[in-house]
């Protein structure tokens, strides 16, 4: 029995995560190697056949004081993680995305367990986002591959000494067997005439505070220009809930809320009916992209956190959407901090549900991004580099 320990957080590194826990299921099965997976993930992980040590998709916030309520809660999961280290030696350690934590865990396996090996799949973006004179790379000095999802993130760590391989992104693994527009048009019981708007504020509590006020607003006023438009937002937990019918009802808006134990099994039906989507920074923007979705992406965070990472930390980005940060260009719209007001989102997305040559030009761009995105089957090629490299017993 071979044991591995995958680390993440929150609702899309769960998502990630899952995925990967059914690769490496299938790939250890085609090898007859027994595999346990012990994971700190979500209910997509535990789903797909991982034991949880921790839930932790609650436990992301983007921002010095909107990190501070979890500053207990992940004091507590380290615990359990040190006592389980203690305890079971994994074969090897897979971190996802999660900064902070991912690299303190790193660390912390490499120096009581030096010869287990260790890979970061889906590594920070750290080739995209810069602080100061350039990216940090403490991540290199522990890490033994990266599984790289994007060929500008294989460029920037290999040229930093980093052992990489780049797998391709993971959302081509989901693309298979999606329904035509008028099957998931029917499915959702739209009629004739009527468009369909997505809403995706929130997979982070801070974000349903920051953002959804001023998307639910801009939704009411698209809804009054647009006769017919109907507005869903898939509900990214399930404690989002409440909070989303509240604010969606003071501004107005004539939406369906999908329960989050719904969303994941809808969104394929959803994104292929939608005609466009507002929705947060993240990777949502690429599963929309890929999907065909026009899309208005917008980002904020408190006033303290955006001063503090503009004045102290020399924060900078060309773009923040994945998207436009592989395509190095605009292609879809960015709406950033103060430049974020239901009247600009509404701007925004106004040519993109009216205008033939904008959404026209939007599609030309989404092919060429998935060209850039490598070919499916990006988990079993990451499930197969990792169980390559466990050790001989």
């Amino acid at each position: 029995m071979r044991r591995l320990l995958i680390s993440t957080g929150e609702v899309s590194g769960d998502l990630q995560g899952g995925l990967l826990v059914k690769a490496l299921r299938e790939e250890a099965q085609a090898r007859q190697l027994e595999l346990d997976v012990v994971a700190l993930g979500g209910q997509r992980m535990r789903q797909a056949g991982a034991t949880l040590l921790a839930d932790t998709t609650a436990m992301g916030a983007i921002g010095l004081w909107e990190a501070l309520p979890l500053v207990l809660p992940t004091l507590k999961v380290q615990r359990q993680v040190n006592r389980w280290l203690q305890e079971a030696s994994p074969d090897a350690v897979v971190l996802i995305d999660y900064m902070g934590a991912n690299v303190n865990l790193g660390l912390k396996v490499k120096r009581r367990l030096p010869k287990t090996p260790i890979f970061y799949y889906i590594a920070p973006q750290e080739w995209a986002f810069r602080i100061g004179e350039g990216g940090s790379t403490r991540l290199i000095g522990f890490t033994d591959r990266i599984l790289a999802i994007f060929p500008e993130e294989a460029r920037f760590y290999a040229a930093r000494g980093a052992e990489v391989t780049w797998v391709g992104h993971p959302l081509l693994d989901t693309l298979t067997q999606l329904p035509s527009r008028q099957e998931a048009r029917e499915q959702l019981g739209l009629k004739q005439g009527e468009r369909l708007l997505l809403l995706f504020p929130a997979s982070r509590k801070q974000e349903l505070r920051y953002l959804l006020p001023d998307l639910a607003q801009a939704a009411a006023e698209l809804q009054r220009r647009c006769p017919g438009l109907q507005v869903v937002v898939p509900a990214g937990q399930a404690s989002f809930e409440p909070v989303l019918r509240e604010l969606l009802e003071q501004a107005g808006v004539q939406a369906r809320v999908i329960p989050a134990r719904e969303a994941d099994q809808l969104r394929p039906v959803l994104c292929a009916a939608a005609d466009l989507a507002l929705n947060k920074s993240g990777t949502v923007n690429l599963e929309l992209a890929l999907r065909g979705v026009p899309q208005v992406v917008v980002y904020r965070v408190s006033r303290p956190t955006a001063w503090v990472a503009k004045h102290l930390f020399r924060f900078h980005v060309d773009h923040i959407s994945p998207v436009n940060l592989v395509l190095e260009e605009r292609l879809v719209p960015e709406l950033l901090q103060d430049e974020m007001t239901p009247d600009s989102v509404v701007q925004a997305a106004l040519p993109l549900l009216n205008d033939a040559q904008a959404r026209g030009a939007v599609a030309d761009g989404y092919q060429r991004l998935r060209q850039r995105l490598g070919e499916p089957g990006v988990t079993r090629r990451a499930a197969a580099a990792i169980l390559d490299a466990l050790p001989e017993r």
